[in-house]
C-alpha cells in the first residue's frame, strides 16, 4: 500500500485498533471511536500506518506534515540517485593507430565521467569473414586504456556487429 493511500480519521472502518501516540509511545488496544476522540483532542489526525496487522496499527500525527515529509525524502532519494548512461564508441577493424588511439581517449573520457561505455566494432563484406580481426581491436583499446574500468560483457558478435561493455571501476578492479 502506497504512503498516498493511508486511511485516516473516519475512513478507519475496524472497530479497535492498536494506538501509537503521537511521541511514538505504546498506547495499546483502543476502540476506534476513543481514538478518534483522543486524535480531536490533541488538534492531530488519526492515520492508519499498517492496515495489515491485526488488529490495524494506527498513529496520532498531523497526516499534512507526515505526507510533506515523505515527499520531501522521496525528493532527497531521487536526488542522490545515479543514473547510469551507456554510451557507445563505434569503429572498424581495419582502424588506424592513431583513430584507434583517438576512439580510447573518447572510451576514457566516459568512464572518468561515470557512464558505462559499449564499444561496437561493425563489421561491412568481406570483413565478416575475419572476426577475429576485431577481437584484436577491442584488446588492443583494453591493452591503451589507463582508466580502472570492469569489463560488463567480453567481445561477442551480434549479427554484423562485435561488441564489449565497460563500466567505471575501482583502482583494485581491473
Amino acid at each position: 500500500m502506497a504512503k498516498q493511500d493511508l486511511r485516516t480519521n473516519e475512513a478507519i472502518k475496524v472497530r479497535e485498533v492498536r494506538l501509537v501516540g503521537s511521541d511514538g509511545q505504546q498506547l495499546g488496544i483502543v476502540p476506534t471511536l476513543e481514538a478518534l476522540g483522543m486524535a480531536r483532542d490533541q488538534g492531530v489526525d488519526l492515520v492508519e500506518v499498517a492496515p495489515q496487522a491485526k488488529p490495524p496499527v494506527c498513529k496520532l500525527l498531523d497526516y499534512g506534515k507526515f505526507k510533506f515529509e515523505q515527499e520531501k525524502n522521496a525528493r532527497e532519494s531521487r536526488k542522490k540517485q545515479k543514473l547510469l548512461k551507456l554510451k557507445e564508441v563505434r569503429m572498424q577493424p581495419k582502424i588506424e593507430t592513431h583513430d584507434l588511439e583517438t576512439k580510447t581517449r573518447h572510451v576514457k573520457e566516459f568512464l572518468e565521467q561515470g557512464s558505462k561505455v559499449k564499444v561496437t566494432i561493425r563489421f561491412r563484406g568481406r570483413e565478416l569473414a575475419h572476426t577475429e580481426l576485431g577481437v584484436v581491436v577491442l584488446d588492443r583499446i583494453l591493452a591503451l586504456l589507463d582508466t580502472p574500468h570492469v569489463v560488463d560483457k567480453r567481445p561477442s558478435m551480434e549479427g554484423r556487429f562485435m561488441s564489449m561493455i565497460l563500466s567505471p571501476g575501482t583502482k583494485g578492479k581491473q
